[in-house]
């Protein structure tokens, strides 16, 4: 799998990749242009739509960011095109002033009961893991929806947040799992966003909205390890069988999953 030739690139986002290319179970590979996945996309310039809209035919933008963060960045100026539909569907359990860029305070006895946080892992990386089940817990509805925009079979679906790694990571993750990605493509999908994390950060670090979360926390407990990504996954498959098994608890029906695998995969 090249990872590098997935990355999209854009003047006003560092974050951009397509989702296609990835091997599944069965032997085949997701399809290229159907979902992409990206950082904050207030600064795309000009050009960044015109290349969205005319090469990728970008109908739909999953906008996982919660009411603060737009309401003080705006909605980007995707949202002014009138062949796009913006779906606002927040996760809310962020775990900084405005972000998730910063994962702070959580109680991880209480959230994590499981695990003993032995020499494999780290504080930093059970705090991710913690909030990636909280956003199970939290928005349910959200993550669910944002999957069934990816359904849609007008054109391509980009799906962001702020870094386009945690919020991002686990809608994503959670999509490729439905459709039958190989686990390792999945997490090496998420573990993609390091190659990026410096430019990410820089472009936050311009942000007032962004800036104090991060900067409370040294650059490189922001990089999403492999570890992280497995272990939340692995826990999705103890509590609830899987992540088909999850959206099935919060009314994600079979139908959902022929009709995203279809969309994303295909005959």
């Amino acid at each position: 799998m090249n990872q590098s030739t997935r990355w999209i690139p854009l003047d006003g986002a560092v974050n951009v990749r397509d989702l296609g290319g990835l091997p599944t179970a069965d032997g085949r590979t997701t399809r290229r242009g159907r979902v992409l996945r990206a950082d904050n996309l207030q600064d795309l310039t000009v050009a960044d739509v015109r290349l969205l809209l005319d090469d990728y035919g970008l109908k739909n933008v999953i906008d996982l960011r919660s009411d603060t963060e737009v309401r003080l960045e705006g909605p980007g100026p995707l949202a002014r095109t009138p062949s796009v539909t913006l779906h606002h569907l927040s996760l809310f359990a962020e775990g900084g002033r405005n972000t998730d860029v910063a994962a702070d305070t959580v109680d991880l006895d209480r959230v994590l009961p499981w695990q003993n946080r032995d020499a494999h892992g780290t504080p930093e990386q059970d705090r991710s893991i913690a909030h990636y089940l909280g956003y199970l817990d939290a928005r349910a509805d959200s993550i669910v929806a944002a999957l069934r925009v990816m359904t849609r079979a007008d054109g391509s679906a980009i799906v962001h947040c702020a870094a386009g790694k945690d919020r991002t990571g686990v809608v994503c993750a959670l999509a490729l799992e439905a459709v039958g990605v190989h686990r390792e493509a999945v997490v090496a999908d998420y573990v993609a966003t390091g190659d990026r994390l410096e430019q990410i950060l820089g472009r936050l670090r311009d942000s007032s909205t962004y800036a104090a979360d991060l900067d409370s926390r040294p650059a490189d407990t922001h990089r999403p390890h492999a570890e992280i990504m497995e272990k939340f996954l692995a826990r999705v498959d103890e509590s609830f069988g899987g992540p088909l098994g999850w959206l099935a608890r919060n009314g994600w029906t079979d139908e959902d999953t022929v009709a995203l695998v279809e969309r994303l995969v295909g005959s």
